[in-house]
Order: structure tokens, then C-alpha cells, then sequence
């Protein structure tokens, strides 16, 4: 089997791949042997039909299409593989040639025309500096933690004023649609500010007392008559507000391993920390992202774009929406390009994805499903998804190793240590020295 590669833009190639009657056969006997076991000739046993005479029941070109549409996908990848293209999405494939059109030449052409991933040129990830917001802990942060802990343990009272924002309240609610009631609770929960109800409701309940009621018009939410506006009328029959208990060492040794309150807040303190330092990372990636797309210019591959944004649109069943059309074609631009700067990356840095990383992976991902990770991993399996599993855990690996080397500062041009969530680049080397150790032990 030969194979040509023609550049068409820069997104796209063409490649005519040629197929000699040798290369052909075993494509041809699995052909003559499938359609034999599908046919009944008198006198021959299914499977068992000589080659002639089963040509000349259903017809040689049968048996050829048979072959070809069998062998096809696995010479494009072969192909592919030769050229070292990187396809997106599927091939447009044509058979130019046939064999036995031309005596003697029992030959196959075709052409597969497919997008690739275009060249891009990165800058070295030493040559970046990356800077960040810098991690500073307020007294605020430390104390809307330890507030967000006391509500946990706090309990409702009952409070005889009106009713404001963060307060709980007991509602009877009506709503009426051209004078027919079309929906109706008692007694129902809410908290103020919460916003999970109907809008408008905050401003209309906030300072009514117990036992006081008004009347607003507002969309309505859920049901059969969802977005009409409807008089919606509200009773609080009850205000409440959350008691928090004291913030002292009673407190401390009620919520927390802790027996003093400044021993929690210092654990606070190291939670906030953390929290901030992970948000500094992935600011840091963020604005890695930025230097690669600002220090490169390339074309995206059109069809990739285009059939993406069909199917979102299609499974929305938003086609017609111009507007939302441009949304989610901005967000598919921006996402095919991030990948192929990631993917560019891992080639830069030569990447590789060990087994237990990719498990890692899967094991995480099946938690986010929450599902059982053996279940997930056999269906990604049956979708045919590990490949494209091992890609996005290249691209994450691909950050980590470049955030390592660039130079990472704050606004404030301070050092930024990173290494806390992605590692540094002495772990490398430890892992590689682990890595050669254990192939020597297996060698």
C-alpha cells in the first residue's frame, strides 16, 4: 500500500491512497467468506461456495464492495499513520478506482480529504513570565469561614419585626392567572435572598410581618404555565432569624477537633491559604493560555467548528437561533483553540500518560458522575473514549510541567511558589528516576 499527501489549506489535507491486488486479498478472501455464509446455492454448503460460481450468483462487484467497505477504515488509519497527519473529525472519502475496470489492474485508489491540526509554533515555557493576584488571608476571610461554621450549628428563632434580608419565613403563597387559581401552597419554607423561589418574591416579603400580605404580579417559574406573569399573593405567617452561637472555645470543641477558638482560627487561616493558592494556580493557567494564544496565529479547522456547534444546536433544538448560533460558535472557537495549544504543548514537552494516571483520571471523573468507577470506565470503553481520556490528561500534565518552568510572580513581582498544586520540577526527576528503576527491576 502506497499513500500521497496533499496540502489543500492549511487545515486541510488530501490523501490518495493505493492498494495493490495483493494488498487486497485479505479483504477479498474475508469477502468471499462472509457473503458465502450469507447465500444458499444448491449443491454447496453455506460458507463453502466456490469463488466462481458465488460471483456469478450475486455478482463480483458485491463482493468487491463488500471488501472495500470492510478494509477502508483500517487503510485510512494506516495512511494516516504513515503521514503523520493529526486528523479532526471524519474523512471524505472517495474510491477513484475499482478493481477489474482496467484488465489486469485488480488495483484500489481512494482519496480521504480531512481536516488536521494545523502547526503552531509555542514559545519556550522558560521564556514566559506568568503573573497572578497574590495570596494574602484578611481577617474577613478567616471570619467569614468561621461564620459560614457557626451558621451550621446555629438554630432558627422566632423574631417579632419584619422580615429582612437572610431572615427565614413561613409562607402561604397563591397565584392567579385571568382570575382562575393556578397554583396554591401552605406553610412552605423560605430564606430571603436565597433566590431559588419565584422572582420578584425578596423585594415583595421583605418587611411584612407575621400575618401581613401582599400582592405582586411576576413570572412564574415551573409548571404548565411557566414565564406567564401572574398576581401572586403572599402571607408570612412567620419570621425567624438564624442564632449563631458565640464564637469561643465552647464553640471550638463543639465544631472541631480544636479546644480553643484561636487554634480553629488558625486552621481557618490554613484552609483559606490553600483555598487561595489552588485559585492562584488556576489563574496561573488561565494566563498561561493567554501568553500561548497571544504569542501565536493560526487557523482553526471550519468543519470541526461547524459540525460542533450543529449538534449543540441540534440536541437543544435551537437551530434557528441566530443569536445563540454565535454564542456557542465564540465558545467552540475558544475551546478548539485552547486544545490545540495543549496539545501542541505535550508535544513540545514530550508528555507521556502513565497507566495509574489515566486511572487516576477515570476514578476522579466516575465521582463527578457519581458513578461506580469500574461501571464508568467500561462504558468509556465501549464509546470508545480512552483516547480521548489520555489527551485530556496530557494536556492537564502539559500546564503542570510549563507553569514548573516558566517564571510565576504576583502583581507585586514576588516569587510564586506553585509547587504545593502542581508539583515541581524535582518531582519530575523523582518520578523518572522511580520509573527507570522499576523497568530495570522488570528487565
Amino acid at each position: 500500500m502506497t499513500s500521497a499527501l496533499e496540502k489543500i489549506d492549511a487545515t486541510t489535507v488530501k490523501l490518495t491512497v493505493n492498494l495493490t491486488e495483493e494488498d487486497l486479498k485479505p479483504s477479498m478472501e474475508h469477502a468471499y467468506e462472509h457473503v458465502g455464509k450469507q447465500v444458499q446455492i444448491p449443491g454447496f454448503r453455506k460458507g463453502k461456495v466456490p469463488a466462481k460460481v458465488l460471483e456469478q450468483r450475486v455478482g463480483k462487484g458485491a463482493i468487491i464492495e463488500h471488501a472495500v467497505n470492510d478494509g477502508l477504515p483500517g487503510w485510512y488509519s494506516e495512511a494516516v499513520k504513515e503521514s503523520g497527519i493529526r486528523p479532526f473529525g471524519q474523512p471524505e472519502v472517495e474510491v477513484t478506482k475499482i478493481p477489474g475496470v482496467v484488465a489486469g489492474d485488480e488495483g484500489l485508489e481512494f482519496t480521504a480529504v480531512v481536516e488536521v491540526r494545523p502547526e503552531v509554533t509555542l514559545p519556550a515555557a522558560a521564556d514566559l513570565t506568568i503573573e497572578v493576584e497574590p495570596v494574602a488571608v484578611s481577617d474577613e476571610d478567616v471570619n467569614e469561614r468561621l461564620d459560614a461554621l457557626r451558621e451550621r450549628f446555629g438554630t432558627l428563632v422566632s423574631v417579632d419585626r419584619p422580615a429582612a434580608d437572610g431572615d427565614f419565613v413561613t409562607i402561604d403563597l397563591t397565584a392567579v392567572i385571568d382570575g382562575e387559581t393556578i397554583d396554591s401552597v401552605q406553610g412552605t419554607s423560605y430564606q430571603i435572598g436565597a433566590g431559588n423561589m419565584l422572582a420578584g418574591i425578596d423585594e415583595a416579603i421583605t418587611g411584612l410581618s407575621a400575618d401581613e400580605t401582599t400582592t405582586y404580579e411576576g413570572p412564574l417559574a415551573a409548571g404548565d404555565h411557566a414565564g406567564e406573569t401572574a398576581q401572586i399573593t403572599v402571607t408570612v405567617t412567620a419570621v425567624k432569624a438564624r442564632e449563631l452561637p458565640a464564637a469561643d472555645d465552647d464553640f471550638a470543641q463543639l465544631a472541631s477537633e480544636f479546644d480553643t477558638i484561636e487554634e480553629l482560627r488558625e486552621d481557618l487561616t490554613e484552609q483559606a491559604a490553600r483555598i487561595k493558592t489552588n485559585n492562584q494556580a488556576m489563574e496561573a493557567r488561565e494566563q498561561l493560555l493567554e501568553k500561548l494564544t497571544e504569542a501565536t496565529e493560526f487557523e482553526l479547522p471550519k468543519k470541526v467548528i461547524e459540525t460542533e456547534v450543529h449538534n449543540h444546536l441540534e440536541n437543544e433544538n435551537r437551530l434557528e437561533d441566530d443569536e445563540h448560533r454565535a454564542e456557542v460558535t465564540e465558545e467552540a472557537t475558544k475551546a478548539l483553540r485552547t486544545q490545540i495549544l495543549l496539545d501542541q504543548l505535550a508535544d513540545d514537552l514530550d508528555i507521556e500518560v502513565e497507566q495509574s494516571e489515566l486511572l487516576d483520571y477515570l476514578i476522579n471523573s466516575s465521582r463527578q458522575y457519581g458513578m461506580d468507577p469500574g461501571t464508568f470506565i467500561q462504558q468509556v470503553e465501549q464509546a470508545g473514549q480512552i483516547p480521548a481520556m489520555v489527551a485530556e490528561v496530557a494536556r492537564s500534565k502539559a500546564t503542570a510541567f510549563a507553569l514548573r518552568r516558566a517564571t510565576v510572580v504576583d502583581t507585586a513581582g514576588a516569587a510564586v511558589d506553585l509547587s504545593a498544586v502542581i508539583g515541581s520540577i524535582e518531582d519530575e526527576k523523582s518520578e523518572e528516576a522511580e520509573e527507570a528503576a522499576a523497568e530495570t527491576a522488570e528487565a
